[in-house]
């Protein structure tokens, strides 16, 4: 079979401590999934069973350790935001998983952003129409290597934190997520068939804010290194 146009490479994300990579499949995104951040957003998060919005796989940014990822501002906004998150890895496929099993199906974790333009998601969540325009353009979705879980085991807890020049604006906690990873995964599973290189970014705490041009950001989860992000113009 030839194509007419020819289709477009895997993005690969490198796994830590290794020279092979996990090509990326679906990215999903748990939305308000701290209780502080959805009350910062507006939202009360007693009230609200987990939602998910995706982005293309090519939103997807892998960034090795050492290096610093240049960003550039994205079109169309004015108020480009950063969202600190955990990345869960699914390895196997599955579908209607039991929360008891869920973490059987999670491969690995890795540090991600979650880059948004807030100006576009409030202006389409205003109209209730989705949120792409805000959240799945180009380059919205860097990502520092995958670690095994035979190396790093699960998460329950760990410190999650994200510095803008050097400046702590998010500082939270694995173990303030509303709905744990294994909860995140037995009910996403009830709507989608997950697959291998299936990413699921876990959502972000309280502190969210803008970035311009010039600022560099540091992300980090404990366990899973720091991920370097320069915006530029």
């Amino acid at each position: 079979m030839a194509f007419i146009f020819p289709p477009e490479a895997h993005i690969a994300v490198p796994v830590a401590g290794s020279d092979d990579s996990i090509a990326v499949r679906r990215v999903y995104c748990v939305g308000r999934n701290y209780a502080a951040h959805a009350r910062e957003m507006g939202f009360d998060p007693d009230r609200e069973p987990p939602f998910f919005f995706c982005k293309p796989d090519n939103a997807v940014v892998p960034v090795r350790y050492g290096e610093t990822l240049e960003l550039a501002y994205p079109a169309q906004t004015l108020n480009y935001h950063y969202e600190a998150e955990l990345v869960a890895v699914i390895g196997k496929s599955g579908s209607d998983i039991a929360v008891e099993n869920a973490l059987d199906y999670v491969w690995g974790y890795a540090v991600g952003l979650d880059m948004t333009r807030r100006d576009l998601q409030m202006k389409q969540r205003e109209m209730g129409r989705p949120w792409e325009l805000g959240k799945a353009f180009d380059r919205s979705a860097p990502i520092g290597p995958i670690h095994r879980v035979s190396e790093v085991g699960h998460f329950e807890n760990g410190g999650l934190w994200l510095t803008v020049n050097g400046e702590t604006k998010q500082k939270s906690d694995v173990s303030q997520l509303i709905w744990s990873v294994p909860e995140t995964v037995s009910y996403l599973s009830k709507f989608f068939r997950l697959q291998p290189g299936d990413l699921i970014y876990t959502g972000t705490p309280e502190g969210v804010g803008p970035v311009v041009a010039g600022e560099t950001m540091v992300v980090g989860v404990e366990g899973l290194g720091e991920l370097k992000v320069k915006v530029v113009e």
